[in-house]
């Protein structure tokens, strides 16, 4: 990080069924990431699948862990799902599920 500023990337991924958003963000201490689709988001453990589901979303996270956490969207890709929203699910987004799997289906609708 320069000047004690954050660090933010974005950039398109391409994958079979579609294009998504890739991001990343690190700060002192901390950092997520996340890959965006036009239906929902894969992402790391940060966010909070009870108020996504409370809002209708299509949330699949993977969970990072301290000696390996994930830091770009591209570490998600082997990731595995520990948790989904209702409407993830319905997609056939499953617990064990891959984080590049979970992004395709989302890619499908």
């Amino acid at each position: 990080m320069t000047d004690d500023l954050p660090m933010s990337t974005r950039r398109e991924m391409t994958f079979e069924n579609g294009t998504a958003i890739g991001t990343s963000q690190r700060w002192e201490g901390g950092q997520y990431c996340a890959i965006i689709t036009r239906n929902g988001i894969v992402g790391c453990g940060i966010y909070d699948l009870e108020t996504a589901a409370e809002f209708g979303q299509a949330i699949a996270v993977a969970k990072g862990t301290p000696a390996n956490p994930l830091l770009e969207p591209e570490d998600l890709f082997n990731a595995k799902i520990v948790g989904a929203t209702p409407k993830a699910a319905k997609m056939g987004i499953e617990v064990g599920t891959t984080g590049r799997e979970a992004v395709e289906k989302m890619l499908q609708g």
